[in-house]
């Protein structure tokens, strides 16, 4: 790794933290936002999709943009779902069973909330977990969905606040754990999606998939601007994960 590449990883880190730190405290902060035509609760201490593009570039990738979108069916597990956009959205989408899972538990509270402010409550289950910890050992999805904290840190620093967790993965260590563990939970014929973007370092996702025994494919992708005052394109990218062909 040059030091160009890292001093850019560096830079990239500390932006994210900051940004982290910047969005619990802004003046600014609603605690109602409108996304993708509906309005959304949002709880202190969970991500705020009202600073970032990810999670309305997110809902393209999966095509589930429009208010009167019907893009699914089956069963859909969202890992990281903050406020609960993706997973209130995949419900009314038409999928018939979306479980919800956060680090963060008053995203966990959060997403219930707002599956009950849209009437989706018989049919979305939101809970507290570290990636799949959680989940009942049986249990299986027809999607599998992460969008994930995809800027990575030094695996030595030491998270502040779980609201950190959204922005940053120290040592890309949730990804391995995710490249590793993701493809067991999926119902036959179901596939694993990683919302990732070119902010967070790609050679080192491909590496850590190889190590595991994994297929990545680009299947969507958006360039977006982004930054404060749109002073960044940044590409955002939908990857399926496969296990390796023998």
């Amino acid at each position: 790794m040059t030091q160009l590449t890292q001093l850019s990883q560096l830079q990239s880190y500390e932006r994210s933290l900051l940004r982290s730190r910047l969005s619990l405290t802004r003046s600014d902060r609603p605690r109602v936002f409108t996304l993708a035509g509906r309005e959304w609760d949002l709880f202190d201490e969970v991500f705020a999709p009202v600073y970032s593009p990810s999670t309305t570039v997110a809902l393209e990738l999966l095509g589930l943009n429009g208010v009167d979108t019907e893009a699914g069916s089956g069963s859909f597990l969202e890992i990281g779902c903050g406020a609960g956009v993706i997973a209130v959205t995949a419900a009314l989408a038409g999928y018939d069973r979306v479980v919800a899972a956060d680090i963060n538990p008053s995203a966990v509270e959060n997403t219930a909330v707002n599956a009950e402010r849209h009437g989706v409550t018989g049919r979305l289950q939101s809970f507290h977990s570290d990636l799949f910890s959680g989940l009942r050992e049986q249990e299986r999805f027809d999607t599998v969905f992460w969008s994930s904290n995809y800027v990575m840190g030094p695996e030595s620093y030491e998270y502040k606040s779980v609201h950190e967790r959204a922005y940053v993965d120290t040592g890309y260590q949730a990804h391995r754990r995710f490249l590793e563990q993701s493809v067991h939970w999926t119902a036959p014929g179901g596939r694993v999606l990683l919302h990732f973007s070119d902010r967070g370092d790609t050679e080192a996702l491909y590496r850590i998939a190889d190590a595991c025994g994994r297929e990545l494919e680009t299947v969507a992708s958006r360039r977006v601007r982004e930054g404060e005052y749109g002073e960044d394109m940044v590409e955002h990218m939908l990857i399926e994960i496969r296990p390796l062909a023998a």
